[in-house]
């Protein structure tokens, strides 16, 4: 019975473990070239996904309440993800009716009460994140999605520390993009080494880490390694396929090809970002500098 119990709960987990993080924006899309930090529904950002959770799991494992509970979270965050979030609450409130302290679900609930906005379930999220981070010290996912929310709230240096509890876990599936928000913090709270270190740990943890790879390239920009940022920012490119450049991609490239002289790219690049983004701050900006004969900085 009890081997039976915990294969039923290592089931659920690894249903709820298939819904993918999602991206949202927090005003600071201008300075990061994803435009936002990674929110982890208990699993991966953009990367993997299973088969939906059924109805039928959740009855199956009636007999074992937690795992019933995880089953609902898992469905819940299906409902997330398709915008049906009053499902999403009815899902979450049955499982913190039978498992009031599950980790899993209180997180969940914290995700779901930060995605609908208002300022009264902004105050319930974050009682919800405090919540699983009690139950479970390490789990990492509800210390980077504290960490979001907290960012979304301007207290970036609180963030800071959640990321960096996150990140710090190995073995952790999502560690990468962890690392990334913990970089994209200390960027904003003017940590360049540390954040230098964030995105190296990141591109360490995922060699397929785009944001990464950006960040580094910014980084090593503004320290005069062209070379190395010129390696970083191509290898960028093929990792992000046909997918259109940000204005602060084209931007990027265009101060890399500026200092190794290639004005055939240069011209390439700032062609796009006049036809694409005419009226961006980056487009701006060239502009003025072409006119005034200002450095690039």
């Amino acid at each position: 019975m009890m081997r039976n119990k915990q294969f039923q709960r290592i089931n659920a987990i690894q249903s709820v473990k298939g819904f993918v993080r999602q991206s949202k924006s927090y005003g600071l899309s201008a300075f990061w070239v994803c435009g936002s930090l990674s929110v982890i529904m208990l699993a991966g950002c953009e990367s993997t996904s299973t088969a939906p959770v059924s109805m039928m799991k959740t009855r199956q494992s009636a007999a074992n309440p937690e795992a019933a509970a995880l089953a609902r979270v898992g469905i819940a965050a299906q409902y997330i993800r398709s915008g049906d979030l009053d499902a999403a609450q009815r899902s979450l409130a049955s499982a913190l009716e039978t498992s009031p302290r599950l980790p899993e679900a209180n997180n969940m609930m914290g995700v779901l009460l930060q995605r609908e906005g208002s300022e009264p379930n902004q105050i319930k999220a974050e009682v919800y994140f405090k919540r699983a981070i009690a139950d479970k010290e390490d789990f990492a996912q509800a210390h980077n999605n504290y960490g979001v929310f907290l960012s979304s709230r301007k207290r970036y240096a609180e963030a800071y520390t959640q990321f960096e509890l996150a990140g710090s876990q190995l073995g952790y599936a999502d560690r990468s993009a962890a690392l990334e928000n913990l970089g994209k913090t200390a960027l904003v709270l003017g940590k360049q080494a540390a954040a230098q270190q964030a995105f190296t740990q990141a591109l360490q943890a995922n060699r397929e880490s785009t944001v990464a790879r950006f960040e580094l390239a910014e980084i090593f920009l503004k320290q005069n390694r062209i070379q190395v940022a010129r390696s970083l920012y191509d290898e960028y490119l093929r990792l992000a396929g046909d997918q259109e450049q940000s204005p602060r991609s084209l931007w990027l490239g265009m101060r890399i090809a500026k200092e190794m002289q290639d004005t055939g790219r240069l011209q390439s690049l700032a062609e796009r970002l006049q036809q694409v983004y005419p009226n961006s701050d980056e487009y701006l900006r060239y502009r003025e500098l072409v006119k005034t004969g200002a450095a690039w900085n």
